[in-house]
Parts: structure tokens; C-alpha cells; sequence
């Protein structure tokens, strides 16, 4: 629906468009529902803290980095339905538009699945690892030994002998709140460690979420077509927002 718009046809022209090769994909939330949510429930995600509140989810794939944020495409995120799906989705549009080299995505997306589709494709990636045990213990290590940075090599098993190759990347977060292992961030890349900075571009999404939300209307409508056709009429207003400066 995002695609018919036709908005991306008119700015894909512009030659900063054309040179962009940079997308974040993330998800974000619709307001949260309150009341009976019967019918809804195969629609109703839930919202991404672990509170008892429940949510429409909403995923962009948006362009990042030296060309004017867009969002490129939208789609409802739906119960049972995989990251990998949803990526492949997004990418499939992202790639009808642009030349994409690099894939940026939240720490969500952490799948191997997901980082092996993104390899399949050509398509370099920095995605941040949630931290389980193994890698809490390196933090830990790295804290007692005052290392600001590691590098390793890591196989990730894909099934039936299958494995996807990445590299991880312990990192220190400067003027951190934490004096113990959160203090570390880990990436997972499959680009030297100089390229973990293009990481910074994905504050692009969040910023760019806040300002499509100042877009939509409000409604007290529990209509999951309704919600969603609001949600990617806002982001073609922002993505109109931010064109402007780009064609003009």
C-alpha cells in the first residue's frame, strides 16, 4: 500500500537517492490498547517492554546515513510471522528502489537466520547481540582487564551442520550509566570493526519514529486496516517532510 503512494518513484531521480546504499529496518508500536481484545488477538503483538499493556507493531525499512531519511516501505507485523520474513519483505522493496549495501537493524534481529539471508544477498550488516551468558562473561573479562574493545570470529549454527560466519565485537559505551559488564555493547558484523561507527545511523529510525508519530491522527479505533492505514500515511507525510530538502 506504502509503495503506491509513488512518492519514492518522483525522489529515487535525485542523484543523493541514487547514491544512498544504507537501510535500517526496525519495528515500532502503535498506541497501546486498553478494554476488551476479543477478535483482536491474532493482530495484537504486545508491546515491546514487559508490561501487560497490548499493541499494533508496525515495521519500516527506512534509508539512513548520507541521504535524507526516507521511509521506504511499511508493513503490519502480525502474530507468528518471523523476522526473517518481515526482513526479507522489506529488503525485497528497499531493493526494487535502491542500490542497498548495508543493512542495519536492532538487536531484534539478532537471528542467524536473519544475518544469513542478509549474506545470501550480498549485503553487509551490523546488528547488536543480546547479551546471554557467554557474552556477559567476555564483559566481565574485559572489565577486570580494562580492555575498552575485542574482536572474535563466531559460527553460528544454522541447523543440519550449517553454519552462518560473523564477527563479534565487544565494545565499551563511553560516558556509560553502568560501572559493571553493561557497560559493554556486543555487534555482530560481517564488516571490518571500522565500520561499526555506521551503526550510529540507526538513531535516524528512532528520531524519525517520534517525528512520523507527530504525524498521525488520533483515534480510539481498535481497527487493525484503520491503525495501520494512519501509521503509513504519516510516514508519507514525513517522508514528504524530508524530500523536500532533497528535491527543492
Amino acid at each position: 500500500m506504502y509503495r503506491e503512494a509513488g512518492l519514492l518513484e518522483e525522489v529515487a531521480e535525485a542523484e543523493a537517492f541514487f547514491r544512498a546504499g544504507i537501510v535500517a529496518i526496525d519495528i515500532t508500536e502503535a498506541d497501546p490498547f486498553t478494554g476488551d481484545r476479543t477478535g483482536h488477538e491474532d493482530e495484537i503483538i504486545g508491546t515491546k517492554e514487559q508490561i501487560d499493556e497490548y499493541a499494533y507493531q508496525w515495521a519500516t525499512v527506512q534509508l539512513v546515513g548520507n541521504a535524507v531519511p526516507i521511509v521506504m516501505d511499511a508493513r503490519p507485523v502480525r502474530q507468528r510471522e518471523s523476522r526473517k520474513e518481515i526482513v526479507e519483505d522489506l529488503l525485497d522493496s528497499a531493493e526494487d528502489l535502491i542500490h542497498v549495501d548495508n543493512v542495519l537493524m536492532d538487536r531484534e534481529f539478532d537471528s542467524q537466520h536473519v544475518l544469513e539471508i542478509l549474506s545470501q544477498r550480498g549485503l553487509s550488516y551490523v546488528v547488536p547481540k543480546r547479551m546471554q551468558t557467554s557474552e556477559k562473561a567476555q564483559a566481565k573479562r574485559l572489565l577486570h582487564r580494562d580492555q575498552d574493545r575485542y574482536e572474535t570470529d563466531r559460527k553460528l549454527h544454522l541447523g543440519k551442520n550449517e553454519w552462518h560466519e560473523t564477527t563479534l565485537i565487544n565494545r565499551r559505551k563511553e560516558d556509560s550509566e553502568h560501572e559493571d559488564h553493561r557497560q559493554y555493547s556486543v555487534f555482530m558484523t560481517n564488516l571490518g570493526s571500522g565500520h561499526l561507527t555506521e551503526y550510529g545511523y540507526q538513531w535516524e529510525i528512532e528520531s524519525g519514529y517520534k517525528s512520523i508519530k507527530r504525524f498521525m491522527a488520533a483515534t480510539t479505533s481498535k481497527h487493525f486496516g484503520l491503525r495501520f492505514f494512519y501509521f503509513a500515511f504519516a510516514c508519507l507525510l514525513y517522508s514528504i517532510w524530508r524530500a523536500v530538502d532533497l528535491l527543492v
